[in-house]
């Protein structure tokens, strides 16, 4: 007898009519939108009106607390159905407190959210916040410090933590691990080195790149301290709240607004523009999210068979070709624009956001300030049902105007791959590895002598100009580099290694397009060898100002080396036209060496012609040079523009293994 739990299964081989059928998905382009430029809270004076977008709802019901958590609703109210799937309701003048909104949809009563465009909210998230964000302003504020910027491909980019730029006990900040700890002034750690904010400024960064900063579900806001708690901050909540655990009290939804004004106001006065980590592409969880408790389905993508598909490999991922989830991203990344004066947006798994939804952010934006600047990864972390050809992917990049992606070529290139942690890349001998670098030397853009039939991913060039790529070795994810060099080069030592280090830095700053540094590794950071370090503690993240006091020379020649690039247009060369008609590589190249000349003026450069040697042998190596008399300005670790020494090159130089030189002939 066959058992009763094995019956189906078999009838649906031997009779596939028997197989379960899937409910069809609702037609969600038949749902109303609306157009209105009023959802969320809007204020009149002190009297606000909530707007909330719930088509599907057979009502929606306003609940106002006292506190942000915890007690009765002290008022209870019934919202008006009102146009494009909306429903609304106008709060008496002087309200204050919290407020939920619950919806009955298919006769279910769904769970108390607040809003998906709450702009305040209370502790965790678990409430909107009835206060105007307007009124949240420091010292200063709003008039707009935002740095000048005259192109694109001057930007030169450092990532990161809100919290791992001061935890560390020599931090000398007074709020570590808080947005004022991080917008704090004057700061110096051991041994008198600069820290926080100043040592941002004193590296010569144009750009601060944040990770995520808005409110974020992983820690609790009430004990964060106590539980020595950690996050990346990688699973939204609320996509338009500064998180909580960053201000000096997440009770009070003015102190986090407030807080990290002063930050942007303060990294403005410094010079520095601001970049956020925005992560549009899923929420922490679905099933519990604000979006599925007042739309549910709507918002999040689906396999056939109804399952929430999964192109982030974190459970879900947002629908963002649906109008009204585009319409609340586009208007999310605008407020920020707005509201806190950023000046930049750095798309998490940008390959899962769609290329019309891009396309209305840049123009959102552009009607605010046309040098806010647009890139994210061009990729995505598992398949998706939005067909490749409508998604903002790397090999799209041609219909993403003003929008960078992140170049792994380069990367993957100079250090070894990413996720193969003990294989070398060329800056540590690697072999082969050439065409991958030439690819992120001229920015992926199309170069005659880039033969991208050998370039590791990519087959053709994918940016249209050299401002869409993003330059680098390292960032938050995988292995800091100093850890990846070690992993991957067991028998090489420290010594060796810190030749490799800069070899591999020197490659992302020399080459065009827009280099990225992850803060810290201009002066080795490590983080024990973690190449997952989202939720580790202070310990493993914290930006250790000892080392850097310790590795104060290889932090000079880094803040040089920015210097050198800042300061020489030839390295930082606007089009693609200009790159091709400028930057020739040098011919007949034994492996492991790549060379190339920087010529006439490049972008108007005060240096004629410049060569960049690049050996990733780990023997020294005669490299063949026009005869000419040289002034080298930047040997292995040492670089002064004035001039290291001066070679007569009468059929080549000798560069040592894992090393550049730039040279500049004398005799212009």
């Amino acid at each position: 007898m066959i058992p009763s739990f094995l019956l189906l299964p078999l009838l649906v081989v031997l009779f596939p009519a028997f197989a379960p059928v899937a409910p069809p998905l609702p037609n969600y382009d038949s749902y109303p939108t609306y157009l209105g430029p009023d959802l969320g809270l809007t204020w009149r004076g002190t009297q606000a009106t909530l707007r909330v977008w719930a088509p599907t709802a057979e009502a929606l019901r306003l609940r106002l607390y006292a506190a942000g958590t915890g007690g009765t609703a002290r008022t209870e109210a019934a919202m008006t159905k009102a146009e494009g799937g909306t429903w609304t309701y106008t709060l008496p003048a002087g309200t204050t407190g919290f407020y939920t909104v619950q919806a009955t949809i298919g006769g279910k009563t769904m769970a108390e959210v607040a809003d998906p465009y709450a702009h305040a909210v209370g502790i965790n998230g678990q409430r909107g916040a009835v206060f105007n964000p307007y009124i949240a302003q420091p010292a200063g504020w709003p008039e707009d410090l935002r740095p000048a910027l005259k192109q694109t491909t001057d930007i030169v980019i450092g990532e990161v933590h809100v919290r791992d730029l001061t935890m560390h006990p020599q931090s000398g900040v007074r709020h570590k691990g808080k947005f004022l700890g991080a917008a704090q002034v004057g700061t110096r750690g051991p041994e008198n080195v600069s820290t926080g904010l100043d040592h941002l400024q004193d590296l010569g960064l144009t750009h601060v790149h944040l990770l995520p900063t808005n409110d974020f579900a992983s820690i609790d806001e009430a004990t964060p301290a106590s539980a020595n708690r950690y996050n990346w901050g990688y699973d939204p909540l609320h996509f338009s709240v500064p998180e909580g655990t960053y201000s000096t009290d997440a009770t009070n939804p003015a102190a986090r607004i407030r807080e990290f004004k002063q930050l942007v106001e303060n990294l403005h006065g410094a010079g520095l523009r601001v970049v956020l980590d925005v992560v549009y592409n899923h929420t922490a969880d679905a099933g519990r999210s604000n979006f599925e408790q007042l739309v549910p389905g709507y918002y999040y993508r689906h396999n056939p068979d109804g399952t929430l598909s999964n192109a982030t490999a974190c459970g879900n991922e947002v629908a963002s070709e649906r109008p009204m989830v585009r319409k609340l991203i586009v208007e999310s990344v605008a407020y920020w624009a707005r509201e806190y004066h950023v000046d930049g947006f750095r798309f998490d798994l940008m390959g899962v956001l769609d290329i019309e939804t891009m396309r209305a952010i840049r123009i959102a934006l552009d009607q605010q300030d046309h040098s806010i600047f647009m890139y994210g990864e061009g990729w995505t972390a598992g398949a998706s049902p939005l067909p490749d050809a409508r998604r903002a992917l790397k090999g799209n990049m041609s219909k993403l105007p003003r929008i960078a992606a992140f170049g792994d070529e380069l990367r993957d290139g100079v250090k070894g791959h990413y996720a193969h942690q003990t294989e070398p890349g060329f800056a540590s001998g690697q072999p082969n590895l050439e065409e991958s670098v030439k690819f992120g030397i001229v920015a992926a853009t199309q170069h005659p002598q880039v033969d991208y039939a050998k370039v590791n991913y990519s087959k053709a060039p994918w940016a249209s100009e050299p401002g869409q790529a993003i330059n680098y070795v390292a960032c938050h994810d995988d292995m800091v580099l100093w850890d990846k060099l070690r992993v991957a080069n067991p028998g090489a030592s420290e010594a060796e290694r810190l030749r490799m280090d800069v070899l591999a830095n020197t490659i992302v700053f020399t080459s065009q397009g827009v280099p990225f540094l992850p803060v810290g590794d201009e002066f080795l950071r490590t983080k024990g060898g973690s190449s997952n370090s989202y939720n580790q503690p202070d310990s493993v993240n914290q930006l250790d100002w000892g080392r850097k006091a310790k590795n104060l020379a290889v932090y000079e020649f880094y803040r040089k080396l920015i210097a050198l690039r800042r300061a020489h247009p030839a390295f930082r060369l606007p089009t693609t036209e200009l790159v091709q008609q400028h930057l020739e590589f040098l011919p007949n190249m034994s492996p492991g060496i790549i060379a190339y000349k920087l010529k006439d003026n490049a972008g108007g450069d005060a240096w004629q012609n410049i060569v960049v040697i690049f050996n990733g042998n780990r023997s020294a190596w005669s490299v063949k040079l026009p005869r000419d008399t040289y002034k080298m300005v930047l040997r292995g670790d040492q670089i002064n523009e004035e001039g290291l020494d001066v070679l007569e090159v009468t059929s080549g130089v000798q560069v040592p293994g894992n090393s550049a030189l730039i040279l500049v002939p004398i005799k212009q």
